[in-house]
């Protein structure tokens, strides 16, 4: 695919110091720190989850820290420690 783009002086720079350093034309160092700028980003952050007052929101991506965090909740509700 063709396009165009304008880039800043500093992205510029990077490219340039790039293609002094390996020899790759613009076109290959372009694509090939863009593949890998693709697959080191974090994927999309999405909407904020809704929180309840007086509740933290809980991380679900750690299934055994939120059954810890569950468990230490209903300790405290019956008083114990």
């Amino acid at each position: 695919m063709r396009t165009t783009i304008t880039l800043d002086d500093d992205v510029v720079a990077l490219i340039d110091s790039e293609r002094a350093r390996t020899g790759e034309s613009f076109r290959t160092v372009v694509n090939r720190l863009l593949r890998r700028s693709a697959r080191a980003a974090p994927p999309a952050a999405g909407p904020p989850l809704p929180t309840l007052p007086g509740r933290p929101i809980l991380d679900v991506s750690d299934v055994s820290a939120l059954l810890a965090t569950l468990d230490d909740e209903r300790r405290a509700q019956r008083g114990l420690p």
